[in-house]
């Protein structure tokens, strides 16, 4: 399916005009009127983009401004942009490879966080018996903070287990929780306290909740200024200022769309019937529905969802998504039809 414009709660396929439940804007900000005013006005300020090393003898305000804004959010000592979330988590494995003898992966883990030494936690649904020895070893935990396909924050209490002989360095990717879980949408990163954890460090994607392409890092001081110092974030170019900026500039929004969006759950919470094929969580934006040919049944309804084959997945996936800027009749529409499904 080809579309012609920017997705929001509606698109345009071949002249027709279809209900959009797909993709990961959830707080419904790449159409968001001030939002993009705010976008533009930093635009004309710093210009299209800036191609220079973030380490280079110019050092641009905005980076400063948004960074802060997100280290404050987030609820973490420091903070770092860069490009991608995906460049974000090769960064940290980089960076933290150096100091870790073995890593282990949860189940999973998206791609940004594959290394092929990489140990899964559990086998055959038992804990990885090299958790449990006496080894003394840096070890590094590597998580989704909501795993593919689940709609669940991830169980961590698995680490209360590990042996004592073991530091640990635990990495979350938060692309699917920042901006949605947490107090005001600040995710799940101030949230996870197991005395064992030496280190946390989270990453995620600004393209989703945000609505700003480019990535985040936030941990400890010491380790952010090991990100700045990591060759390979010396030899790229930074995230867009402008786009930086206008992070610090929209904090008002993002609470507001945040807000709008708990309202639009809790009456879906209200309204759909709940069934094992079709579970939802009230407090997350997204279901996953077991329901064969479900994308075209929708379609016939004039509804577009999410549908593709997703890595690691067996067949289709179908990922339904409400966003903040879906209007009540919208939702009343697709509950409707999947209430009678």
């Amino acid at each position: 399916m080809k579309v012609t414009a920017c997705p929001d709660r509606k698109i345009v396929i071949d002249n027709q005009n279809y209900l959009y439940f797909g993709g990961t804007s959830y707080l419904g900000l790449p159409n968001h009127s001030k939002f993009k005013k705010l976008l533009i006005k930093n635009i004309l300020k710093w210009g299209t983009t800036y191609g220079s090393s973030r380490n280079a003898n110019i050092q641009l305000t905005a980076y400063d401004e948004g960074e802060r804004f997100l280290a404050q959010f987030i609820k973490a000592e420091a903070a770092i942009t860069v490009s991608s979330g995906m460049l974000a988590g090769k960064l940290i494995l980089e960076t933290v490879a150096t100091t870790t003898d073995c890593f282990f992966h949860f189940p999973d883990t998206h791609n940004a966080l594959k290394t092929s030494s990489s140990l899964p936690v559990c086998i055959d649904g038992k804990i990885n018996p090299r958790l449990l020895d006496s080894t003394v070893e840096k070890i590094t935990f590597l998580a989704d903070a909501v795993p593919s396909t689940q709609i669940q924050p991830i169980d961590l209490s698995i680490l209360n287990s590990i042996s004592a002989t073991k530091e640990i360095t635990l990495v979350i990717d938060e692309s699917h929780s920042l901006g949605l879980w947490g107090e005001n949408g600040k995710g799940l990163f101030s949230t996870i306290d197991f005395p064992c954890i030496k280190r946390k460090i989270m990453f995620s994607s600004l393209g989703k909740s945000f609505g700003l392409t480019g990535g985040v890092i936030a941990s400890d001081k010491d380790f952010i200024e090991r990100i700045r110092n990591n060759d390979s974030f010396v030899s790229s170019a930074g995230m867009n200022p402008a786009f930086v900026q206008t992070l610090a500039d929209a904090k008002t929004i993002y609470r507001k769309q945040h807000q709008k969006l708990q309202r639009k759950l809790a009456y879906v919470h209200l309204k759909l019937i709940h069934k094992n094929a079709i579970n939802f969580n009230p407090t997350y934006p997204i279901i996953y529905p077991e329901v064969p040919d479900l994308a075209t049944t929708l379609a016939k309804q004039n509804i577009i969802i999410t549908h593709f084959k997703y890595p690691n997945h067996k067949g289709q996936l179908n990922r339904i998504v409400f966003t903040a800027n879906h209007k009540k009749k919208d939702l009343d529409k697709i509950i409707a039809i999947l209430n009678h499904l």
